[in-house]
């Protein structure tokens, strides 16, 4: 047998029509989940099938009875008893109960049978909540007229977890929310619509390109749209372990011109892309190697150590550590050496370079939130100081305004 799921409701027909419907109807129809829907009237000991009364102690407003709903209650229990199952996990969907998330329907998914009774009017009897609830539920910070809504929000949000629901597990593990992150953007034909293209990289065929890609464009979209949500999976989702350093894999302190010479075309790569969608595109053209590879001669004999990690021989990432104040800059992986873990050991190797300063200080972009995730995740916080703020009305260049933000290690 499927999951059951079974909503308590005034309005049977509204809920049951949508169960009926799309994945779910499907999925029911083909028996990988029961639906049922029950009417609280049908329980009514009153000749007029009145369901709620006036609030002791006043106010607006109807209060649901608790002897209907306690009496439909104990008939779904019957029936569930009857089918061989365990006993349903009762959960009221009320204006007070816990705000619902992801991890709720994952955990309501495990129960073999769930019911949901929907709130109606002014509320709820507390009694009868009292007596059956095993848990309550609010789908939201804002006012219904009805449960019923919001009982179909859970029970969707639940079902389609259940196998055979979705064509696919992937179908909902890429999904908004599934790993705390907000989904990426998504897109279909045609490649171009109404002057809008299509990200190049999602055309060119490269899997890994496009997983990293998606990656980063969840986590902005996490950090700008949902902070919180972005605080918390960066705190979840903590870098313990670092990849292992592989054969061919070096880092050499940059001395002589040739690795002056391949640190700067890494710095003028990386700075082009932390810049793009930020600055115009003129502005991101005009950065050369010839201009970074000044800086780092000038940065040099200002005391900074510039460090570069080759593969097989082939410069592929860089930092830069100042032991006068304790920072770290210039952290950059080519475009092709990405996703390797290449950023972590760097940032690792950086760090322990200073180790006469417990707390080293970065400076990072505030949309770069590639970059963003990966200090967090190594312990790396924000000292709430901001470096520089560009604006479009004070340069020209500048055509989003961003700032560059301070981080400290915290550990």
């Amino acid at each position: 047998m499927g999951m059951r799921v079974d909503i308590v409701t005034l309005f049977p027909e509204m809920c049951q029509q949508v169960l009926d419907a799309s994945i779910i109807g499907r999925a029911a129809r083909r028996g990988y989940i029961e639906t049922h829907c029950h009417q609280i009237r049908d329980y009514t000991l009153n000749k007029q099938k009145q369901t709620d009364d006036y609030p002791y102690g006043g106010g607006c407003g109807m209060v649901l009875y608790a002897q209907p709903i306690a009496d439909c209650l104990r008939a779904v229990q019957k029936e569930v008893a009857e089918q061989g199952r365990p006993a349903p996990h009762i959960v009221f969907l009320t204006a007070g109960g816990q705000r619902y998330t992801e991890e709720h329907a994952r955990r309501l998914a495990q129960y073999d049978n769930l019911t949901l009774v929907c709130g109606h009017y002014e509320g709820i009897d507390e009694r009868v909540i009292e007596a059956f609830a095993d848990e309550e539920i609010s789908i939201g910070d804002y006012i219904l007229t009805g449960g019923e809504l919001a009982s179909l929000v859970v029970a969707d949000s639940v079902l389609r977890l259940k196998p055979g629901v979705l064509a696919e597990q992937k179908g909902y593990e890429e999904e908004s929310y599934w790993d705390g992150l907000l989904e990426y953007p998504q897109y279909t034909r045609p490649e171009v619509w109404e002057g809008r293209a299509v990200p190049d990289v999602l055309l060119g065929g490269d899997h890994q390109k496009i997983d990293a890609w998606r990656g980063e464009k969840s986590r902005e979209r996490t950090r700008l749209r949902r902070p919180e949500l972005y605080e918390q999976w960066c705190e979840s989702h903590p870098i313990t372990e670092l990849p292992k350093w592989k054969r061919g894999e070096n880092v050499r302190l940059v001395k002589t011109e040739e690795q002056f010479a391949a640190a700067a075309k890494l710095f003028a790569e990386g700075r082009r892309a932390v810049c793009a969608g930020n600055w115009t595109e003129e502005y991101c053209a005009s950065l050369t190697e010839e201009e970074f590879l000044a800086q780092l001669k000038a940065e040099k004999k200002g005391g900074w150590a510039c460090y570069l990690h080759t593969t097989k021989d082939v410069p592929d990432g860089m930092v830069s550590v100042d032991h006068k104040t304790g920072r770290i800059e210039h952290l950059f992986v080519s475009g092709n050496a990405q996703g390797k873990g290449i950023g972590q050991k760097m940032l690792d190797f950086a760090r322990k370079k200073l180790e006469e300063y417990e707390h080293p200080r970065l400076s990072v972009l505030d949309t770069n939130a590639r970059a963003i995730a990966l200090y967090r995740r190594m312990g790396w916080k924000f000292t709430g100081e901001k470096d520089m703020e560009f604006d479009p009305a004070e340069y020209p260049s500048v055509v989003k305004k961003c700032a560059l933000l301070w981080m400290q290690y915290e550990g």
